[in-house]
C-alpha cells in the first residue's frame, strides 16, 4: 500500500472578526503534496479574507494556518518560505528585464547568490520563458508578464503555491498555456487556485471547495462533484398525457413530476436506467413519445444552489 501524500498546507477552525461582521466562520480544510484545490466564492462570500490569510497579510480572529509544518504564525518567516505566491495583480516591475527581475526575486527569497542564476533559469524553463530573459517586462504580453508572475512565485520551489485568479484578462491561447503550467506545477506540490471562473476549476482541479457567508458549503474532490451534479434524471415530453402512476411503476424510478410546455422529469436510481422501459410503455399505450434525454448538471448549477441567497424585498 502507497503512502499517502503529505499534507502541505492546513487550516484549522479559521475565523476573521471585523466589528460585528463575520467574514469566516470556523473554516478548516488541508491540501495534500500533488493536489490543486479550486478555491470558490461568490462576491462577500469570504474568499479573499481566506486568502489573505493563508498567505500571512492579514491575521485570523481565531485559529491557525500550518504551511509545510510551520505555523504561520509562530513562525512567519519559515511557513512564507514554503509558499510561492501570485496575486491577481503580478507584482512586476515593468521597467526591469526579465532575469534582472527573477534575480532580484531571487535574492529575496534568500537564495543564495552563487544558486541564484540556476533557479532563475530553472523557473524561466517551467515557465516557457527561456526566450525572453533579456526582454523588458513592460514589452511583453500579459500573458507573458502572467508567466513572469508565475516564475517568481516557484523560483525558490515551494512546496505550496497560492495563485489568485492566474488567467483574468488573458486571451483563450493564453488561458489553456497557463492552466497547462498550473496542472504541471500540481504533480509534485500543493496548489491553491482562487478563480471566478467555473471551467477552470473543472480542467486543472482535484479538489473543489466552496466558501458562501464566511463557511464552507462544500468540499470534494471533483470526480465527486462531477458524479454529483450529473442528475440522475430523464426528461421525457409525450403526444397525448401519460400515466404518471405507470411510470412511477418502471423499475429503478424514484418519482415523476412536470416540469414545463408538458414536459415530465423522471427521478431514477443512479443504478437503474429507465430509458428502455419508458419507451416500451410508451409504444405499448401509444402516448407517442416525442423527446427523452438526461439530464446533466453543471458545476455552475451546483455553485448557484450552493451560495444563492433569497432578495430582501
Amino acid at each position: 500500500m502507497r503512502d499517502m501524500p503529505q499534507v502541505l498546507a492546513e487550516v484549522r477552525s479559521l475565523r476573521r472578526q471585523y466589528g460585528a461582521v463575520l467574514a469566516l466562520d470556523d473554516v478548516s480544510f488541508s491540501i495534500r503534496s500533488g493536489e490543486v484545490l479550486g478555491f470558490l466564492g461568490p462576491n462577500g462570500a469570504g474568499k479573499t479574507t481566506a486568502m489573505q490569510i493563508l498567505t500571512g497579510n492579514l491575521a485570523p480572529t481565531s485559529g491557525e494556518v500550518v504551511v509545510n509544518g510551520h505555523d504561520l504564525l509562530a513562525e512567519p518567516k519559515k511557513a512564507k518560505q514554503a509558499m510561492g505566491y501570485l496575486p491577481e495583480q503580478p507584482p512586476l516591475y515593468r521597467e526591469h528585464r526579465v532575469d534582472e527581475f527573477l534575480d532580484y526575486c531571487a535574492a529575496l527569497r534568500g537564495i543564495p547568490r552563487r544558486e541564484r542564476r540556476a533557479a532563475r533559469e530553472r523557473s524561466k524553463d517551467r515557465c516557457g520563458l527561456k526566450e525572453v530573459g533579456a526582454r523588458l517586462i513592460g514589452n511583453l504580453s500579459k500573458g507573458f508578464q502572467q508567466r513572469v508572475g508565475l516564475a517568481q512565485a516557484i523560483i525558490h520551489a515551494p512546496p505550496v503555491i497560492i495563485l489568485d485568479e492566474p488567467t483574468v484578462g488573458l486571451d483563450p491561447i493564453q488561458i489553456r498555456e497557463i492552466r497547462a503550467l498550473i496542472r504541471e506545477f500540481g504533480k509534485d506540490r500543493a496548489v491553491v487556485l482562487s478563480t471566478h471562473i467555473l471551467s477552470e476549476v473543472e480542467a486543472v482541479c482535484d479538489h473543489v471547495q466552496i466558501i458562501n457567508k464566511g463557511r464552507l458549503v462544500l468540499s470534494d474532490t471533483i470526480a465527486n462533484v462531477l458524479r454529483r451534479v450529473r442528475s440522475n434524471t430523464l426528461v421525457v415530453r409525450f403526444r397525448t398525457a401519460p400515466e404518471i402512476a405507470a411510470l412511477e411503476k418502471l423499475q429503478g424510478v424514484e418519482t415523476v413530476q412536470p416540469v414545463d410546455n408538458g414536459r415530465l422529469r423522471i427521478f431514477h436510481r443512479a443504478d437503474v436506467d429507465p430509458t428502455d422501459g419508458v419507451v416500451r410503455l410508451s409504444a405499448e399505450r401509444d402516448w407517442g413519445l416525442q423527446e427523452i434525454s438526461p439530464e446533466h448538471g453543471s458545476l455552475e448549477q451546483l455553485f448557484v444552489q450552493m451560495t444563492e441567497t433569497v432578495p430582501t424585498p
